[in-house]
């Protein structure tokens, strides 16, 4: 069953009550929704005035429940997650820990590949020209050496988005980039818990002050998926700046996005575990090939 995000921007007293989440309103006492916690992939808590109690928090870990918390600018700023998402944890951090140093650059370079590729075939969906991605992705070696991702990010920006630079704090559409990878980011890291992997332990992405690197390394190929849903937004409304509580709820959808893998469509949250379990096989040796989705 495909879990579901639930977004809180109000004032809201979360609790625990029969197995089930409760957000009740802290001036009235009145009930807003009632949510299976079973049913959950992520709670998303976006107001500073929310207070959850320590029964409910401990449920939604169990159930491996990514809680996420957002800043004073709306953005996701923390996820919390269960030490072991998966019943062979420790087995599995052995596993990974143990990752030799050329099936990492192996690994690195699909990944690297996938997200050229992915990046092309947006350019082609949207009628830009991509034809130098093609020779990018080729190009690409073992570890990526030859840094071929960031040189087709540059031709690729400049085909998507008109006298843009893709910078963290940046002008528009940087704000709405910003956000979906944040939601995304959150998205990698719960499936890698979710496949026994340590979201920490990256491929690619290794600097000693990021706790995210597998899951940095991980989302590449599906940022083009959030990349769409930006030019759907700025499709829809031109002329918006700002993070609305809109544009927050169009790009929550994220997670239930069509995306096709191995033939089939599937929403992305789906693909995303099949992503990182068919990671694992691949540090274990059962696998050679990374199952990475395409555009529908």
């Amino acid at each position: 069953m495909l879990k579901r995000t639930i977004y809180v921007g109000n004032p809201a007293y979360l609790k625990l009550k029969d197995h089930q989440l409760n957000v009740e309103d802290p001036a009235t006492g009145i009930i807003n929704g009632i949510v299976p916690v079973e049913d959950m992939g992520f709670l998303l808590l976006d107001h500073s005035q929310i207070t959850l109690t320590h029964p409910l928090m401990v449920a939604l870990q169990q159930n491996n429940v990514g809680i996420i918390s957002c800043d004073a600018y709306h953005l996701p700023i923390s996820l919390m997650l269960p030490l072991a998402g998966h019943v062979e944890h420790s087995r599995r951090l052995r596993e990974q820990t143990n990752l030799s140093e050329p099936l990492r650059k192996q690994l690195w370079k699909q990944t690297v590949e996938t997200k050229i590729y992915q990046q092309k075939c947006l350019l082609q969906k949207l009628g830009h020209s991509f034809e130098p991605m093609l020779e990018y992705m080729n190009e690409v070696k073992s570890g990526d050496t030859t840094n071929r991702e960031g040189i087709a990010a540059q031709y690729y920006w400049k085909q998507m988005f008109e006298n843009f630079t893709r910078e963290r704090k940046g002008e528009t559409p940087n704000q709405f980039l910003n956000y979906g990878y944040s939601l995304l980011r959150s998205m990698v890291a719960r499936a890698l818990v979710s496949s026994g992997l340590n979201p920490t332990l990256g491929l690619f992405h290794k600097n000693k002050y990021n706790p995210y690197g597998l899951a940095d390394d991980v989302m590449e190929p599906y940022r083009p998926f959030v990349d769409e849903m930006v030019v759907e937004w700025l499709q829809q409304y031109p002329q918006e700046e700002k993070l609305s509580k809109a544009a927050k709820m169009h790009f929550l959808q994220l997670a239930t996005r069509d995306v096709r893998l191995e033939g089939s469509k599937k929403p992305l949250l789906i693909a995303l575990s099949s992503t990182t379990s068919s990671l694992y096989k691949c540090i274990i040796g059962e696998n050679r090939i990374i199952r990475y989705p395409e555009f529908v």
